[in-house]
């Protein structure tokens, strides 16, 4: 039997602490699914919403954040029969979305604008207990590590829809503007995809890793970043994870004619665009979401045969508002995950 309490981290207020409450254990309505968490990522999307940066129209109650989710099926709602007790799980950002507007039937729903989402429009996975749509939860082989899979929830399969938005084919190459988190994904999906991977950071650091996990090539973001894109290293697709208007010079420069330039971080900024060189070009610019339910599938299928890997910085509950302040000052050493084991 399910216990009648849990222990959340709440938002009270932007930019302070989360606070450690015991809430009630929520209930799963009609298709939905409860799960007990055994880890969840902590996403720089979640230091957006916590910062405030990004609201939703009607806040959760109560609010908690979160949405790199893996755990256990504990309890069944009406209308589930595709699922079991006991079966682990993943909680993506994605609760649910309208499944009729033109993107939703087109089966690109990460861009359907009545979209819902954990941690933003419903009680996400800062807490022992998280209510999923049992058509939108992830289900995850058996013998899985939870630490390791959890950023793959958002992390992951965000860094897989961009790749795949790229349209990268066998033999092009491709920069990969940010090598944090999901940069470094990105790397390791665009190299097993048969690309040849050039990582771009500012930290020489998180380039090394770069190159480990299969960049050919790496280039430091400082000021002579922008000539650093000879014929050689001329990029078919540049993809932007930096959460930073600064490197859009760079992938101008770096991007070939007719190549392809994808916008995966949250970057408010504006940036300059001389439509002049569009037609001289013909660069395609476009901008990804999170993954779609079938590239949510595709990455877990990867990660299962050979594990994505990252960085991963085990946390308590209670250690969740420091991870938030770390990855907003950029001293993340790795992918924060709260260990509920």
């Amino acid at each position: 039997m399910n216990p009648s309490m849990m222990s959340a981290a709440v938002l009270v207020a932007h930019r302070k602490a989360l606070q450690l409450a015991c809430l009630p254990v929520p209930k799963p309505g009609p298709r939905e699914i409860l799960v007990r968490l055994e880890a969840c990522g902590v996403c720089h999307t979640d230091v957006h919403i916590w910062q405030g940066d990004v609201r939703p129209t009607d806040e959760p109650r109560p609010f908690v954040l979160g949405h790199e989710g893996v755990g256990r099926v504990v309890e069944l709602g009406g209308d589930v029969d595709n699922w079991k007790i006991g079966e682990s799980i993943g909680v993506p950002w994605l609760h649910d979305t309208c499944q009729t507007c033109d993107e939703c039937i087109a089966g690109a729903e990460p861009f359907c604008q009545a979209q819902r989402a954990h941690g933003l429009n419903v009680p996400g996975a800062f807490a022992e207990y998280v209510v999923v749509d049992s058509r939108f939860a992830v289900r995850l082989p058996e013998g899985v590590d939870p630490l390791q899979t959890a950023p793959v929830m958002c992390a992951g399969v965000t860094a897989f829809g961009a790749v795949r938005r790229a349209n990268v084919r066998i033999g092009e190459t491709v920069a990969v503007f940010g090598c944090g988190g999901l940069g470094l994904y990105a790397v390791q999906i665009a190299a097993r995809a048969g690309a040849r991977v050039i990582g771009i950071d500012r930290d020489p650091e998180k380039l090394r890793r770069a190159r480990e996990l299969g960049a050919v090539a790496t280039f430091l973001a400082d000021e002579m970043l922008e000539a650093a894109f000879d014929a050689e290293h001329r990029a078919h697709a540049c993809i932007n994870f930096a959460p930073t208007a600064v490197t859009w010079k760079a992938m101008v420069s770096a991007v070939r004619p007719r190549g392809r330039i994808v916008a995966a971080a949250m970057v408010s900024q504006a940036v300059p665009l001389n439509q002049e060189w569009l037609t001289a070009t013909g660069v395609t610019i476009t901008g990804t979401s999170v993954g779609t339910r079938t590239e949510m599938q595709e990455t877990v299928a990867i990660h299962a045969v050979r594990p994505l890997r990252n960085e991963i910085v085990p946390i308590t509950l209670k250690e969740a508002s420091t991870a938030l302040e770390a990855l907003a000052n950029g001293r993340a050493a790795g992918r924060f995950v709260i260990d509920f084991r």
